[in-house]
Order: structure tokens, then sequence, then C-alpha cells
């Protein structure tokens, strides 16, 4: 599937990722738009006339109610939901680049499924409320998603190097076997201890504050412009250990920093809005069918696009169906699930990056 792209030039990097940043930002204002009271972000720029009623509206009382919905409801969670489509699409561009497999996607690998576990014992431990100043819940996702992927390493490890499709395979039941632990924890644990965590365990983008928005993007953040900067070593590893290694590439060092970055992403956002699934799939390769197979532009642009997809599923999902709300990971799931079928069928007996 990849194809013949032109040279990556500054003026080409620059333009491309401008684009698509400008393409975020206007995807975030259709977003924050859009909502079953029918309030828009200029209502709330220029204030709403008091009882005016949108078509099939909810009434707006006064301009401030306009205000608080749009920037204390509406704009963190598009905020968070572009984060969290950044992250995971920035780390499905690398867990493909160095597994080689275009199927590998850190849902379907197993590593969501880790982090969540990791979190969820944090939580039913009560360790978030025993040590509200440390980032238990975070921490303990990381732990999970890296002890999945140590496990899936050495089971899938062949003479000393990663064989791609069983690694896929032992990701998968691996990924099985960790939300069934939680189903099963949830059974022999009082409800009142677990509310909410069902659709959390679907993947939702719940509405947050900016003090949690803050350092959750200064993290995501610095993650993703690091994932991006080793582009060429991503073009590297994508192109074979022993092509890699004939070009002084430690390979071994390599893998282990970038995949631990991309794990330590997936745990951050898994730890706020559950496991959301296909992103990291779908986000890659359309990024880069657009642009071409460089990483040094394919993880920034992916990030971007990963943005943008998320902010647009997640308002599909509360609105659709509205008052009524989906998780969003119905949604992905949905778009993801026939892909990877498609994807899988179409790569079979093809060398991928080739």
């Amino acid at each position: 599937m990849s194809r013949r792209s032109p040279p990556l030039t500054v003026r080409r990097l620059a333009a491309v990722l401008g684009l698509l940043g400008m393409l975020m930002i206007a995807c975030a204002a259709v977003c924050v738009s859009i909502g079953s009271s029918g309030v828009t972000v200029l209502d709330a720029l220029r204030g709403a006339t008091p009882g005016n009623s949108p078509p099939g509206g909810v009434p707006v009382p006064d301009a401030s109610l306009a205000a608080d919905l749009v920037f204390r409801v509406r704009l963190p969670r598009v905020a968070l939901a572009g984060l969290a489509g950044a992250a995971l699409g920035a780390a499905g561009a690398v867990f493909q680049a160095i597994l080689r497999n275009p199927l590998a996607d850190p849902y379907i690998l197993g590593v969501s499924g880790g982090a969540a576990l990791g979190a969820f014992l944090a939580t039913i431990a009560g360790l978030p409320a025993a040590l509200p100043f440390l980032p238990v819940r975070e921490a303990s996702a990381f732990a999970g998603a890296l002890l999945t992927i140590a496990f899936i390493f050495v089971l899938s490890s062949v003479r000393g190097r990663i064989a791609s499709y069983p690694m896929l395979l032992i990701g998968v039941i691996t990924n099985t076997i960790n939300l069934s632990l939680i189903l099963f924890i949830q059974t022999i644990v009082e409800t009142g201890r677990l509310h909410g965590v069902r659709l959390w365990l679907v993947g939702t983008v719940p509405i947050e504050t900016w003090g949690l928005l803050g350092p959750l993007a200064a993290t995501l953040g610095a993650g993703i412009a690091l994932l991006a900067l080793a582009g060429r070593e991503l073009n590297l590893l994508s192109a074979g250990e022993d092509v890699a290694r004939s070009l002084g590439l430690g390979v071994e060092r390599s893998r282990l920093l970038w995949i631990g970055l991309a794990s330590f992403l997936t745990a951050a956002v898994v730890a706020v809005t559950g496991p959301i699934g296909f992103v990291g799939l779908i986000v890659p390769h359309a990024a880069r069918l657009l642009f071409g197979p460089d990483h040094r532009l394919l993880v920034p642009s992916a990030a971007l696009c990963g943005a943008i997809f998320l902010m647009a599923a997640d308002t599909l999902a509360r609105t659709i169906m509205a008052p009524t709300e989906l998780p969003v990971g119905v949604i992905t799931a949905l778009c993801g699930g026939p892909f990877f079928l498609w994807l899988y069928r179409a790569q079979r007996g093809s060398s991928y990056f080739e």
C-alpha cells in the first residue's frame, strides 16, 4: 500500500502540517458549536438572547449559560478528544513502523487493554483517592501497558527477533484476557465503587477541567514531538532490522525506546478515556495514503489527523442519539472493525513496507 511520494523538504513539511493544523482548528470550532441545545460559539461570544430557543433545541436562559455550555463543557471535551486522538494516531504509526505490520494498533496489540487493567486495579484499590496528589492512575496504566508489551515481546520472539504476525495474534489474545479480568473483577466488587466504569471500558471522552487538560496536553505534546523527531529511526526500522543495522542503528535500543514511549502515550490516554479502539489503526493508514510513508512527516500528520478524527467521532457520539450519548468507542469500532477486516484481506501475501 505504500507508494512513492515527493521528497520531504522543510517547505513541504511546514505546508502539510500547517494545513492540517488549520483543519484541526476548524474542526474543533465546528464540534464545539454542535449540540442538542443548538448553542453555537457565536452565541457564546455575542451573548444569547434570554428565552430564545433554537428549533428543536433547549431554551437558552441567558448569555452566561451559553458561555458556560460552550467554554466549560463542550470545549474541554473537544480538546480532550483532540489530545487523545493525536496521541493514539502517533502511537499507531510508531507501532506499525517498528513491527512492520499494517494491522498493528495499540488496541489490537493489547497495549490499551493492559493499560486499562492497570488503571482499573488502581481505582479498585482506592489509590487515586488515597494519593490524590500523585498520578497513581496514570502510572498504573503505564505499568500495565509495559507489562503487556513485554509479555507479548517475549512470547513472539523467535531466535532473538520479533515475529510480526505471531505478535499480533498474541496481542489479540492478551487483550481479551485483560478485558475479561476487568469484567470478572466487576462481578465481585460492589457496584457503588464502579460507577461509570462500564462506559469507560468501551471508551468515552469525559468532561474534564482545564486543570487536568493542561498537564495532559503538555505530557502528550512532548511525547508526540519526541516521536516525530524519531522519524529517521522509524524509517530505518520500517525498512527491516538488517537494513537498520547496516546503517548503524542500534535496533534493540531504538525499538524499546520508541515502543515504550508509544505505550506511555497510550496509557496516558486510556487512564482518562478508557480503551478507545482502532484510532491507531485507521488514522496512520489515512495519513500514509495522503502524505506518503516518510515517518518524519507521517508521525506528526497522523497525530493531527487523529485529533480531527476523534473530535468528529466524539461529536457524532454525543449528538446522533441526543439527548442519549453513545461511548465514542462504539463509533470508532464501527469504523475500525470493517477497516481492519478489509486491510487484513488486502494485505495477505503482500509486503506492506516494500
